[in-house]
């Protein structure tokens, strides 16, 4: 790789300057030959971790190929270096994380950032308080508007969409109704307290911020009508807002829990999106167990598990179809009537990324035959270029991949081709800049959006992580 081409395209926060000769400081700090300095400053970093950068250190030391490791000691730790506020509250932690380039914190991005770090939470204190600070902060906001799925850090801030036709709130930057915004807390909640132990972020409030999930739920089902929410907004991009009057488009009640948007942040076309309806599944039996054996509420418990056990039976009678060609498949939304939309998403939960919430579906023959139609032309979001294939999806529109499906496809792999693919894939397409993005254009990967998404760069620095632990001979 020549510095010059990284001159002409990087333009992070924090500049960069180019060192002739790669070193290791004190503060286990590597500075690479041939490459720029991308990541922000140490007197920058918002937030630090001792365990995160003696795994950069350890990486770097160990992984012979030096572009993975300069990538890596970018990405894996940019949520905290950019986009961690973390303060404490009479003494209790708290943690507002936004998701890069946008000023607010959405309840999926941020859990989803913090994820590859809470393997790090039982050896390293400074890690446990602020993911114990974020599932504090995401308790206020679950309770203050369940519906919601991204939150300002004043809670008295009207922002960009203060106007939407819903229900908005002071403090709510968006009022987008989605399924994986009330699961991604309960899975960070869930192995936060499996990986520590600590049971202080699991109070009478986060008890009721449950119980207010299991409401909106169970609301969205639809069994008694549409239900309280809407959602509407002036705008030229269809998938922004939602049709008829803002409920979207009817479902036969089936036992599936609807959802307005996908984790895209674009409205569904039909409701019953079954990505989020497995994830939920799967949330909603940890929160029971931790209700249980922490609470010990058994009549709460038990109505999480009950309505699992519907929404999974569901599942299976109206989210799965026959295809000609790949046979029995998971649907990617369907109405109750018998519609069904056949495609995926890049954003996660997908249809690609369900073993990565829940394992025990990584051997699902039906997953299986899912996961060969999602990555082929067959679906219409799957493109294939130049330098690269991949998933994408409508919100950035036709051919541009996004780099968070390459990875989640090497992450729910364990094909060593295929991983060792994935990872070439997105070494060649960070466009000169260091870091992962939202999405590339198939043949040109100087042509992406969003130069500052936490998630991804995070997301792709537990790929390598990963692989470096299991299959490190992949990435020489």
């Amino acid at each position: 790789m020549k510095r010059r081409k990284f001159i002409q395209n990087t333009g992070m926060a924090g500049g960069f300057a180019l060192l002739q000769t790669p070193i290791l400081s004190a503060a286990n700090a590597f500075v690479f030959k041939d490459f720029p300095v991308v990541r922000v400053s140490e007197s920058e970093r918002k937030f630090k971790s001792r365990s995160v950068e003696a795994a950069i250190s350890e990486f770097n030391k160990k992984v012979p190929d030096k572009e993975l490791g300069w990538l890596f000691h970018n990405c894996f730790p940019n949520t905290l270096d950019t986009t961690v506020t973390y303060t404490e509250i009479s003494g209790v932690p708290d943690t507002y994380i936004i998701t890069g380039d946008i000023d607010a914190m959405w309840l999926r991005d941020s859990s989803a950032q913090v994820w590859p770090y809470l393997q790090f939470a039982d050896e390293d204190k400074t890690i446990q308080k602020m993911i114990a600070g974020l599932i504090h902060r995401q308790t206020r906001c679950i309770l203050k508007d369940p519906y919601a799925n991204a939150f300002y850090n004043d809670p008295d801030k009207r922002g960009e969409w203060a106007e939407d036709n819903t229900e908005m709130l002071p403090g709510v930057h968006e009022r987008k109704y989605e399924i994986d915004s009330l699961c991604y807390p309960i899975r960070l909640a869930f192995h936060y307290w499996k990986s520590t132990g600590d049971t202080s972020p699991f109070d009478e409030h986060w008890k009721m911020a449950m119980r207010n999930i299991l409401k909106v739920f169970r609301e969205q089902q639809q069994k008694e009508g549409p239900g309280s929410y809407a959602f509407q907004r002036v705008t030229g991009r269809g998938s922004d807002t939602r049709a008829m009057d803002g409920r979207g488009y009817p479902v036969k009640p089936v036992g599936l829990i609807c959802s307005a948007f996908r984790p895209s942040d674009d409205a569904t076309v039909f409701s019953f999106l079954i990505p989020s309806n497995v994830f939920a599944v799967t949330s909603l039996k940890q929160a029971a167990q931790m209700v249980s054996e922490i609470m010990n509420d058994e009549v709460l418990s038990g109505e999480l598990r009950t309505l699992a056990v519907e929404v999974a039976e569901a599942v299976q009678k109206y989210g799965t179809t026959d295809h000609e060609k790949y046979g029995r498949i998971y649907a990617y939304e369907v109405d109750g009537y018998g519609n069904k939309l056949l495609m995926d998403d890049a954003n996660v939960p997908s249809l690609l990324s369900l073993p990565y919430l829940e394992p025990e579906l990584a051997k699902d023959p039906v997953y299986l035959n899912t996961r060969k139609f999602v990555w082929s032309e067959d679906n219409p979001f799957f493109f294939k270029g130049k330098i690269a294939e991949g998933i994408g999806g409508p919100h950035i529109g036709m051919d541009m991949i996004w780099p968070m499906a390459i990875t989640m496809y090497g992450l729910t792999s364990d094909e060593p081709s295929e991983i060792k693919k994935c990872i070439q894939m997105l070494k060649a397409t960070h466009g000169d800049t260091g870091f992962m993005h939202e999405s590339f254009h198939k043949d040109d990967p100087k042509n992406f959006t969003r130069s500052w998404f936490a998630w991804t760069n995070t997301l792709f620095g537990e790929f390598l992580w990963k692989t470096y632990q299991q299959n490190p001979e992949l990435l020489k």
